[in-house]
């Protein structure tokens, strides 16, 4: 890193809709990480959310606990949401002390007795509370806690006051995952985040973030000093810097291409230009650094917060709720950091304090040129971010019950989130319908927001106070959203214009339904006294009760005149409106049954899932997953039945979809519903059933299914068609086969069954020799002496097998003979008049290490099959043999794909596609390198055994499993696989060996999705350790161990790596010598 010497000239520029994607999907991918294997990624010791009050509080526990069924973090990863004491404003600051000793409270209530002896140890020489503070602060010393402030009214998304801000939905990436639920903008938050934990290495420390900011940025290239604390900041234009906080950094620090890290020098709040100016805030290209909102406070820092929380948060709670005043955390505590700011601090409300506490660390700022962040402070910013530039991440049709297009009339970029839509509704550009039931004639206009809303057909229902009104009619630009109300005094539906501000007076301007007070109420006929109580009171619409509380019907009514799409001639609506019980907004975020209202939008989701799964296994082909929808089923009380009604609806052999719908897909489908039901006994038969199903598929899709003699076997029919000459001359015969390893770029999985047998799949690879020789081998020849089969391997293994009738599956999996065994089972060899006179010896070698990875299994495979195929004198050619290995890989249970073989099989670099069909075909496309290419490749690649023992049959099985299901994650990951395939060729066509190092580590990344399980904490460190020499590196193979390729930045970086290695105490791993295999002539 260099040091600062003047600010280069950086041009911040929003991101990209795709660069944006690509920062999500990374991020994503680290959070599901570290909730599937939080040993290997470690996760967040808590999250913590703040409340404006209990009953918020509540509501945001459910949604915590939602959070947690769906995998966002672990069982060990703490959850809580902490209100402000009394419901009292008290300021951000105060909040996260607040928030901290009640964290503290509540993990030392949940510790484990071991955690419990530790902290009486810290504790030990101490007295009364010294002795409490000294083991609070010692256990929370290494925690790492993410804070999200999302307290308060939400007055600029009303619709959102019932959910939480925080938990608004914000379908980003939704389509990645179409069977799960809606993600939310919390869900997104954690993502990022989830990134940024890996920053505090080995010292405890807290994130803050607000509620209503997504920060899109790669959180894991954030860099945060020792024992400090630090403020993500960005730069900014002047105009925008004036209405917000603003940083003040060092001229001296560390500057990055992405980022730079200074000392915080000064803090300023909506400066004008002037003071921008004088307190030096403005850099050398004429911007200012803008506070993001995002701190954090590692080692002493954190020490001296939890000092301060614990030991002094309720005193100073009670004299800010005595003195009416507030601690703000972006203004006050984090003064505290910046000397400069300790003169101004002092004379604020507990100023001495903080300075007491916190003055002796300093605090940083983190500047990242890499930088967006979407604010969600109003409906219409909400809808700008699900039109604007980022309208190409967004699912617009999730979860939902739609009719047919000639029934409704939905605009196409309208969206429509977990919700029921019925024929006669109609839905205008850019609306967001979201958790809701809309039936009958109901028109939604453009540009408008409707949550929670269950509307049912209202023609003929009760007395129409509007006369000749035929639907119900939201105008544009308009939100609409229906609660629950406390004391089951029934349901309220709630309404505003997209850009009113609640909080703006008459005399201000303020609107409803966008339009000035003063029209409104003019139009209506009413006056300010049916709408606010004193005359003192500001008139605004947040505590304008407006809203009655009536039946549905007759709320849509009244909606319908208080917002101007109907009229009222003769004074009856106004008349019954003046009569009704009505609430205010303010009134109305009091009064809200959070627990009614999560349980109803959790049975309306439930209900929306077993719609789904009922049109699938009805009409459809079980292309969706099922057991996710399964999983949202379960939260509904009679969830058994729905998941019985299902099962009776799997579709059985012989029906009229058994011709397209694969068998072992129908299989896994029943397993999923049996064990959704609890009949887990029948669920485990049915497995057997899927694996064996895969394995006939495999048969059928290549020419040897009818062509084997073992009628044993259970997918295989017996023919008179073997796969031999049984023609040939009796002569003593031998063969002699040697084959390199491959190692992959990328593409594997998409050459595994029962992808390749129903998806095109594309693999990257180049098969080498190790250590100057090819290191897998088999020998086999004819014996005149014993009649029968002699097999001896490498480790001096051997058996003789005289009954060849005994040579059948299902083999042991500890069998070490299984491999050859199934090799003369599907060449025929058996059946092959040779073993009528002579007997066989075969011999098999593998000159690497055990789970190496690099397809040995296969590619021995290959060679005992091409051996026995030159003995028989049948067709020995790549492409007939690398079939018949991938029948051998199901016999022998392992299930593996094409790739090994074809590595092994086929010299130099190829790029090879799979095509399914009947039979499966393979098209293996050699790349024509040139000899600089291949040098630069063979100094730049280091081929490195860990150490590590990996066992693909394992990751395979959950892997194959996940995609049975239709788990749309894996698909998408497998499909860029194979799309990286290809473009890797290209790259290496080009030379552009730089490039290919990008593709491993996105290859390597999308193998994590896949199964986290795929690598391990020495893998990740041996990663990290090459890091700084590399461009790009993986576990070659189905990961888990076994080899990796380091591809260095250049020679140079290549020679620095291996002698590293070489050197390294912490790493026992051997790096190989090796060659690319190139084509004789």
């Amino acid at each position: 890193m260099e040091p600062k010497s003047g600010q280069r000239r950086r041009r911040r520029r929003a991101h990209t809709a795709e660069e944006a994607a690509a920062t999500l999907r990374k991020a994503w991918c680290r959070l599901r990480l570290s909730a599937r294997d939080p040993a290997r990624v470690p996760p967040w010791d808590a999250v913590v959310l703040t409340a404006a009050s209990p009953e918020q509080a509540a509501l945001y526990n459910r949604q915590l606990a939602r959070a947690r069924s769906l995998g966002r973090f672990p069982a060990s990863t703490a959850a809580i949401a902490v209100p402000d004491p009394d419901g009292a404003r008290i300021g951000s600051g105060a909040a996260t002390l607040h928030a901290v000793a009640s964290l503290v409270r509540h993990l030392a209530a949940q510790a484990s007795k071991e955690e419990s002896v530790e902290l009486l140890t810290e504790a030990n020489g101490c007295s009364g509370d010294d002795a409490a503070l000294a083991a609070a602060v010692s256990f929370m010393a290494n925690k790492h806690v993410l804070l999200l402030h999302a307290g308060g009214d939400s007055k600029r998304v009303p619709w959102a006051n019932p959910m939480g801000k925080a938990f608004l939905p914000l379908p980003y990436l939704a389509g990645d995952n179409p069977d799960g639920p809606v993600p939310l903008l919390f869900d997104h938050i954690l993502a990022i985040s989830s990134n940024a934990r890996q920053a505090f290495k080995n010292q405890g420390g807290i994130f803050i973030m607000t509620g209503d900011v997504l920060p899109c940025f790669d959180a894991s290239n954030l860099v945060l000093p020792d024992d400090a604390g630090c403020i993500v900041t960005v730069p900014t234009t002047l105009d925008v810097a004036s209405n917000h906080g603003v940083v003040v950094a060092s001229k001296d620090g560390i500057d990055q291409e992405n980022y730079s890290l200074c000392l915080v020098d000064n803090l300023l709040q909506k400066p004008t230009v002037s003071e921008l100016v004088e307190g030096q805030a403005i850099l050398d290209d004429g911007r200012a650094l803008l506070d993001t909102g995002i701190i954090a406070a590692r080692g002493k820092a954190w020490r001296d917060l939890v000092t301060l929380a614990y030991s002094s948060s309720q005193s100073m709670i009670k004299e800010l709720m005595t003195s009416k005043k507030e601690l703000s955390l972006y203004e006050d505590l984090v003064a505290a950091w910046v000397p400069a700011k300790h003169e101004w601090l002092r004379n604020r409300a507990l100023g001495k304090e903080l300075i007491a506490a916190l003055g002796s660390q300093r605090i940083f700022s983190f500047c990242s040129y890499d930088f967006t962040f979407l604010h969600f402070g109003t409906s219409a910013e909400v809808l700008d971010h699900l039109a604007g530039s980022y309208s190409g991440l967004v699912g617009r049709r999730h979860m939902s019950s739609l009719p047919e297009t000639t029934a409704c009339d939905i605009a196409a970029t309208a969206i429509i989130l977990s919700s029921k839509i019925s024929a006669g509704v109609s839905i205008g550009e850019d609306s967001l319908v979201y958790d809701s039931s809309l039936c009958g004639r109901v028109r939604i206009g453009s540009q408008s927001i409707v949550v929670g809303v269950n509307i049912h057909d209202f023609q003929g229902h009760g007395s129409q106070i509007i006369r000749n009104s035929t639907c119900f009619t939201l105008p544009d630009r308009h939100c609409l959203w229906e609660v629950p109300l406390v004391n089951s005094v029934g349901r309220v539906l709630v309404y505003c214009g997209l850009h009113d501000n609640p909080k703006v007076t008459i005399e201000r301007d303020g609107t409803f339904c966008g339009k000035p007070w003063r029209n409104v109420l003019g139009d209506l006929r009413i006056q300010d006294k049916d709408l606010w109580n004193s005359t003192n009171q500001a008139k605004c619409l947040w505590n304008a009760r407006l809203f009655p509380v009536m039946s549905l019907h007759e709320m849509l009514n009244v909606g319908m005149w208080l917002m101007g799409s109907a009229c009222d001639l003769d004074g009856k609506i106004a008349s019954q409106w003046r009569k009704s019980q009505r609430v205010s907004l303010e009134e109305l975020h009091r009064a809200i049954d959070y627990k009614q209202l999560c349980m109803d939008a959790s049975k309306h989701q439930a209900d929306l899932a077993a719609d789904i799964a009922k049109a699938c296994m009805n009409y459809g082909l079980l292309g969706r997953n099922l057991f996710q929808l399964c999983e949202e089923i379960l939260q509904k009380d009679a969830c058994l039945e729905v998941c019985k009604e299902l099962l009776s609806f799997s579709p059985s052999h012989g029906d009229e979809y058994s011709a397209v719908i694969p068998q072992s897909r129908g299989y896994q489908v029943k397993m999923d519903l049996l064990r959704a039901c609890g009949d887990l006994s029948t669920a485990c038969m049915v497995e057997e059933k899927v694996w064996a199903s895969i394995a006939s598929e495999t048969a059928s899709a290549i020419k040897y299914g009818s062509k084997v003699l073992n009628r044993s076997h259970p997918f295989i029919e017996p023919s008179s068609h073997a796969v031999s000459s049984n023609n040939g001359n009796l002569h003593p015969r031998k063969a002699f086969v040697e084959l390199p390893v491959r190692v992959d770029f990328v593409g594997g999985w998409s050459d595994t069954p029962p992808w390749s047998l129903e998806r095109p799949g594309c693999v990257l690879n180049m098969a080498i020799s190790l250590e100057g020789s090819l290191p897998v081998g088999a020998m086999i020849e004819t014996t005149e002496d014993h009649i029968g089969v002699s097999i001896e391997d490498d480790a001096d293994r051997n058996v003789y097998i005289d009954d060849l009738a005994s040579i059948s599956s299902p083999f042991k999996e500890n069998d070490p003979f299984r491999l050859v065994k199934s090799a003369l089972i599907v060449t025929g060899t058996l059946g092959h008049k040779i073993l009528s006179k002579s007997g066989l010896k075969i011999r098999t070698w593998a000159n690497v290490p055990r789970g190496s990875g690099l397809g040995t299994s296969s590619i021995l495979a290959a060679a005992v099959v091409k051996g026995l195929f030159q003995v028989m004198e049948d067709d020995e050619s790549d492409d007939n043999v690398a079939r018949a290995v991938l029948v051998v890989e199901q016999i022998m249970g392992t299930g593996g794909g094409w790739q090994d073989q074809i590595g092994g099989l086929y010299p130099g670099i190829k790029c090879t596609q799979s095509f399914p069909g009947q039979p499966l075909r393979l098209q293996v496309v050699p790349l024509l390198a040139s000899p600089q290419l291949v040098h630069e490749l063979e100094q730049r690649l280091l081929v490195v055994f860990t150490g590590q023992v990996r066992l693909a049959h394992q990751v395979l099985q959950k892997v194959v499993t996940r995609y049975l299901r239709r788990d749309s994650i894996l698909i998408s990951s497998i499909k860029r696989l194979a799309e990286l395939a290809k473009i890797g060729r290209e790259a290496l066509m080009n030379g552009e060996i730089d490039e290919l190092g990008g593709i491993m580590l996105e290859a390597w990344r999308l193998h994590q999705e896949l199964d986290p399980f795929c690598s391990n904490k020495f893998v990740d460190e041996l990663f990290a350790f090459a890091d700084p020499y590399c461009c790009g590196y993986k576990l070659v193979g189905a990961g888990g161990g076994g080899f990796a390729l380091l591809l260095a930045k250049n020679l140079s970086c290549a020679k620095e790596l291996r002698q590293a290695l070489d050197e390294s105490t912490s790493f026992d791993v051997k790096v190989y010598d090796w060659n690319i295999v190139m084509p004789r002539g």
